[in-house]
């Protein structure tokens, strides 16, 4: 055999073995699609339990923001008091809800559908004495801290610092606004 044909011969034989690896991994019309790894179902849940997480987390926070704003609505006297811890509850929810996860689900997913209908929230009711709602803003606050403390157990551990110090700092609010200067 001579050179050329030597050449020729593996020339013809990496063509039909890249034709054989395009094929086995080329997905045709016909073929069925390629099943999710037991990583990617796992990873794939993680990262749903991860944003269903920072959801909860950020949906207290602006519960807890709007709650804010009702009373400094009904309360316009409470201003200077209410104001900077407003101004902390807004930036924690904004870092809450920062670097969250988006989800591309590896398998199909039937109740995805039902679960993006919102319901709007019911109004939030202040009690026309200032000292209620301070209390009631106390408590809103204290909740709001239990539930970022609760949420420490599943959250990976960048989220759970941050969800630490936004608890922490909620129960300072609840503290300042029950036992701090008077109303």
């Amino acid at each position: 055999m001579t050179t050329t044909g030597r050449r020729a011969l593996l020339r013809a034989g990496a063509a039909a073995g890249a034709t054989a690896l395009v094929g086995c991994t080329s997905s045709g019309d016909g073929e069925s699609p390629r099943r999710p790894s037991a990583a990617e179902l796992e990873a794939e849940r993680v990262a749903r339990a991860e944003a269903a997480l920072r959801l909860r987390s950020v949906t207290a926070a602006r519960n807890l923001l709007e709650r804010y704003d009702a009373v400094l609505a009904a309360h316009p006297a409470l201003a200077p008091r209410l104001t900077p811890l407003r101004r902390s509850v807004a930036a924690h929810a904004t870092a809450l809800g920062e670097g969250g996860t988006t989800v591309k689900p590896v398998t199909a997913s039937p109740s995805a559908s039902a679960s993006a209908s919102a319901v709007a929230p019911a109004p939030v009711r202040v009690p026309a004495d200032p000292r209620a709602a301070l209390e009631e803003l106390a408590g809103a606050a204290r909740k709001a801290a239990d539930g970022h403390t609760n949420a420490l157990l599943t959250a990976p551990p960048e989220y759970a610092r941050l969800l630490a110090s936004v608890a922490a700092a909620g129960a300072a609010h609840a503290y300042l606004l029950t036992e701090g200067a008077p109303a």
